[in-house]
């Protein structure tokens, strides 16, 4: 159940950054709120996780790890932002990373 909510923390953190663009600085009134929002709904479920035996680094990394490879895929597909070698190995290297950490530290 942890890895559930987990789940959800990265989608609500992914959410939340999405809409950062849109919220134009936070001048907009409602995607600024859903922004925000998102971010407290992310961090709520992170908290959550995280008291329930999900041990911090494993959760951290995972929560951090795989919300930046999705916003760089959200980047690529859906904000034109250009694809590179570069920005492939380095979500690449994340990957890994984010693997080995639970490989290592969830038992």
């Amino acid at each position: 159940m942890p890895y559930l909510f987990l789940l959800g923390a990265i989608a609500f953190e992914v959410l939340g950054t999405s809409l950062l663009k849109v919220t134009e600085g936070f001048t907009r009134l409602w995607p600024t709120v859903a922004c925000l929002g998102s971010y407290v709904a992310a961090f709520a479920a992170l908290a959550w996780a995280i008291k329930h035996d999900l041990p911090v680094g494993v959760a951290y990394a995972m929560w951090s790890g795989l919300g930046t490879a999705a916003i760089v895929a959200i980047g690529v597909v859906f904000l034109n932002e250009p694809i590179s070698f570069q920005k492939i190995a380095g979500v690449v290297l994340v990957i890994g990373g984010v693997a080995v950490l639970n490989l290592g530290g969830a038992h």
